[in-house]
């Protein structure tokens, strides 16, 4: 298959991408893939909203960037952290246009909500499913546009660079240029191949390599591992945000329902096994420090008591208003036998957004030439060391334009493409057992859940780099020799995630927002970027 435009990832940040595209260039075909059903994306789970500053008679500007700075902890870039924010309400007003639907008091203004290291009111949100709103409206405009396939069921195995030509690729080689990518059939079991002059990775996080995230099944890294193999520049992984607060079930892995930090802006008090609410302990801004102060302080109430979780504490609160702006979270809790009228919830962290990622200029740019990044797979400066709440969904979209923008002026300058090899599987095999993949996920993610989590020292980084290294050669072993299958290439993704969080964890020696490494409690006076 060959496209003028290919985009890897339904979310916002690819939909937002594609749209303008095609609105912009009629006579260019956009190709949209995504390797499960188009509105299965993290974009789908967002909860709590999307910040920008609309009142300017209440915030502004300059409160919002400060906002972000402060939550980064001194590793934001302030050039694209203004970007963000002062394109940011552009952006909204068009996603209303294209037809979502935001909150609004009986006057008719947005009802603005307030999360955790926001100085003012101004989230704007749709119940307590924002992001599932935003995805409706995106891919409802998305089927009205007759340049734009989207193919669901296709997953990207590698991005085809000069490397598939014969020659050699390192870090160092000048030039490496993305010219499309192999993919996976799940429905056929082919290997098929799509080449593209532009191409924009838009494939999300990885929270998957943890044993508890809010992110779905989908968040497995592959946009991060996939550029890393092709020699390109991945920056800042160390950098993995853990909602404070995901729904505690006993026993459960995988998936946990998060409950949204809106909670806590609408008076939501977190409370321990004793009943305190102990967050007055730890920042002065209580329940709505950032989330890396409010998970750290989670993480060590619950080590003080030996319990696995503490409790977000909402009986105080109108139940009438708390039915119709968190009207999934009170269903939610219903269902697992908690009526938050009259118990308290029980919280735990878990992995939720990976602030680093592939390194971007400005415009969206990677380090490969042809090849942009925009959302969580990205690190466009915006986040530091430390995302503020609601800033990912803004910075998708922003940086989707900014893609868009860059991709459009210059398509015409690329030269054309050279003949792309076939995919290669001669002397592979089918697997015999499974379960030597779905046992090495396991461990995978009780490795990077015990040795490098929210708190971790240099002895369990060097512990994790021991079993991951093991981890790999025994499944680049299983790749190199078997058939490829969804298990396989989803797992071979994980473990290169899991690789350079650690590595980059290994490389700060300091604690700096996300990262906290008990032989380095303080932070550094040289504050740098990790790349990798």
């Amino acid at each position: 298959m060959q496209t003028d435009f290919l985009v890897i990832g339904s979310g916002i940040a690819g939909l937002t991408y594609a749209l303008k595209v095609a609105q912009h260039c009629p006579e260019k075909r956009i190709t949209i893939i995504t390797k499960a059903a188009a509105d299965e994306t993290n974009t789908k789970y967002a909860q709590g909203g999307v910040a920008v500053v609309n009142d300017l008679e209440n915030d502004s500007f300059e409160k919002h960037i400060e906002d972000t700075l402060i939550a980064g902890d001194g590793l934001c870039n302030k050039e694209v952290v203004e970007i963000v924010v002062k394109e940011g309400p552009a952006r909204i007003n068009e996603i209303i246009e294209w037809g979502a639907q935001f909150d609004k008091d009986p006057e008719g203004e947005y009802r603005l909500g307030k999360e955790g290291g926001h100085s003012e009111f101004r989230i704007l949100h749709h119940k307590d499913v924002t992001g599932r709103e935003m995805e409706r409206a995106l891919l409802e405009a998305i089927k009205k546009a007759p340049n734009i396939s989207l193919l669901n069921h296709l997953f990207v195995i590698d991005i085809i660079t000069q490397h598939h030509l014969g020659y050699l690729v390192t870090k160092s080689t000048p030039d490496i240029c993305c010219y499309g990518v192999y993919v996976l059939n799940s429905q056929t079991s082919r290997i098929e191949k799509i080449v593209s002059n532009t191409t924009l990775l838009a494939t999300g996080g990885n929270g998957q390599v943890y044993r508890t995230t809010t992110n779905p099944s989908i968040a497995t890294g592959d946009g991060v591992a996939m550029v890393y193999r092709a020699k390109g520049r991945i920056e800042n992984m160390e950098f993995i945000q853990f909602h404070p607060t995901a729904l505690y079930e006993a026993g459960k892995r995988g998936q946990a329902f998060l409950i949204t930090e809106a909670v806590r802006g609408d008076g939501g008090i977190l409370r321990n096994a004793a009943g305190e609410a102990f967050m007055e302990r730890y920042d002065a801004r209580k329940d709505l420090a950032p989330r890396d102060i409010v998970a750290r302080a989670i993480d060590n109430e619950m080590k003080i008591s030996g319990t696995e979780n503490v409790y977000l504490d909402c009986r105080h609160m109108n139940m009438e208003k708390f039915k119709e702006h968190f009207p999934n979270i009170y269903e939610k809790c219903l269902s697992i036998g908690i009526d938050v009228a009259v118990q308290m919830i029980p919280v735990a962290p878990a992995a939720h957004y990976s602030c680093g990622g592939i390194k971007t200029d400005e415009w969206g740019r990677s380090s490969i030439k042809n090849l942009y990044a925009c959302g969580e797979c990205a690190s466009t400066g915006l986040h530091g060391a430390n995302r503020l709440a609601s800033n990912s969904l803004l910075e998708a979209m922003v940086f989707a334009h900014r893609c868009y923008v860059d991709a459009v002026n210059t398509v015409n300058e690329r030269s054309s493409l050279p003949e792309i090899p076939n995919w290669n599987a001669t002397g592979t095999a089918e697997p015999k057992e499974m379960i030597l993949i779905t046992q090495s996920l396991k461990e995978l993610q009780q490795v990077m859940s015990d040795y490098v989590g929210i708190v971790r020292n240099n002895v369990r980084l060097q512990r994790a780099l021991k079993r991951i290294d093991l981890l790999f050669d025994e499944t680049e072993g299983l790749y190199q020799t078997t058939t490829v299958s969804l298990q396989l290439l989803e797992l071979r993704n994980m473990i290169t995630v899991g690789y350079l969080i650690t590595k980059g964890a290994g490389f700060r020696k300091e604690s700096r927002g996300l990262h906290f490494n008990t032989d380095y409690p303080a932070k550094s006076e040289l504050v740098q970027n990790i790349v990798l």
